[in-house]
C-alpha cells in the first residue's frame, strides 16, 4: 500500500516497466516531498489506482499486460480522477492525440530529463485546482486538432505543450516562431477576452497542411481587439490616463491587443475576424 503523503507533497503512482527509470524518478520525487508507489505492470497499476487514491499517475504507455492508454482511460473515469502524465517513446501523432482525447494532463516524450517530471508536478501543485480542469476534444486528427478549454493560464501551458509535440518534425526556427505566436495569442484570449474566468471557454483549432500551419483561436470576449488600448485610454478618468494599465498590472494581465501586435513579425499571415472575434495565424512551410 502507498505510504501516506506528507502535507506538502502529493500521492504519486509511477507506472513504468523500466526498473532503472522507476528508481531514478522515485528517488527524485521522494526527495521533493512526495509519497511514491511504483509498479511495472498494467493490470497491477489499475488495481493500485482503484484502491490507492492517488493525486498523480506517471504512466508509461508501452506496458506488459495492458496498454497505457487503457490505464489512462480507466484512471480518468474514476469519480475523483488523478492527473495523468503520459511518458512514452512512441512519438507518433496518433498516440499523442489519443492521450489528449483521453484527458492526459501532460505528455512527455522519452528520453526526457528526470527533473522535468518534478517541475511539471510542482506546476500542477501551484495551479490547483485549475490543473484538474478538463479539455473538450472536438477533433483529434493529425491534420486537425480542435479543442475547447476553460480560460486559465495553466490550461494555456497544457495546450501549447500538446500542440508543440505535434509539430516536433518541423525545423527549430519555425517551431520557435510558431510556438511564441501561438502562446501570445492564446494567452491574450484567456487573459483579456476570458478574464481568467474558468466558466468561459476558448476554442483552438490547429490545422496542418502539406504547405502550411494554420492556428485559429476563438476569443470568448474582446481579447483580440487591436483597438483595445485606444478604447481603454478613452475610458480612463480625467487626470489618470494610465489607470487602465495600472489596474490590469495588479491583476497580472497584459493590456488588450498586446498578443495580436506581438505576433505580426513571427508568422506569415495574421487574420482577424471582427464579427466573430477570431484570429488565425498562418505559417507557410517550404
Amino acid at each position: 500500500m502507498p505510504v501516506p503523503a506528507p502535507l506538502t507533497g502529493r500521492r504519486i503512482l509511477l507506472v513504468d516497466d523500466d526498473r532503472g527509470l522507476r528508481h531514478v524518478l522515485s528517488t527524485l520525487l521522494t526527495e521533493a516531498g512526495h509519497a511514491v508507489d511504483t509498479t511495472g505492470d498494467g493490470p497491477d497499476a489499475v488495481a493500485r489506482i482503484e484502491r490507492g487514491h492517488f493525486d498523480i499517475v506517471l504512466l508509461d504507455l508501452g506496458l506488459p499486460g495492458m496498454s497505457g492508454l487503457e490505464i489512462l482511460a480507466h484512471a480518468r473515469a474514476l469519480p475523483s480522477p488523478p492527473l495523468v502524465i503520459v511518458m512514452t517513446a512512441d512519438d507518433t501523432s496518433s498516440t499523442l492525440l489519443e492521450a489528449v482525447r483521453r484527458q492526459a494532463y501532460r505528455y512527455l516524450r522519452k528520453p526526457f530529463a528526470p527533473n522535468e517530471v518534478v517541475a511539471i508536478i510542482a506546476g500542477a501543485m501551484a495551479t490547483a485546482p485549475h490543473a484538474a480542469l478538463s479539455i473538450e476534444v472536438v477533433s483529434a486528427k493529425p491534420e486537425w486538432l480542435e479543442v475547447i478549454a476553460p480560460c486559465s493560464l495553466e490550461m494555456a501551458d497544457r495546450i501549447q505543450s500538446f500542440v508543440m509535440h505535434l509539430e516536433a518534425d518541423l525545423p527549430e526556427p519555425i517551431r520557435e516562431s510558431v510556438a511564441q505566436a501561438f502562446r501570445e495569442l492564446l494567452t491574450n484570449a484567456i487573459e483579456w477576452g476570458g478574464k481568467l474566468d474558468t466558466t468561459k471557454t476558448v476554442r483552438i483549432s490547429c490545422v496542418r497542411g502539406q504547405r502550411m500551419l494554420l492556428y485559429r483561436i476563438s476569443d470568448p470576449g474582446k481579447g483580440f481587439d487591436i483597438d483595445g488600448l485606444k478604447h481603454a485610454a478613452i475610458s480612463n478618468p480625467d487626470g489618470d490616463p494610465l489607470k487602465h494599465f495600472a489596474e490590469r498590472e495588479e491583476q497580472g494581465i497584459r493590456p488588450g491587443g498586446f498578443g495580436l501586435a506581438m505576433t505580426r513579425s513571427l508568422v506569415d499571415e495574421l487574420i482577424y475576424n471582427e464579427s466573430r472575434n477570431e484570429v488565425m495565424l498562418i505559417k507557410y512551410l517550404s
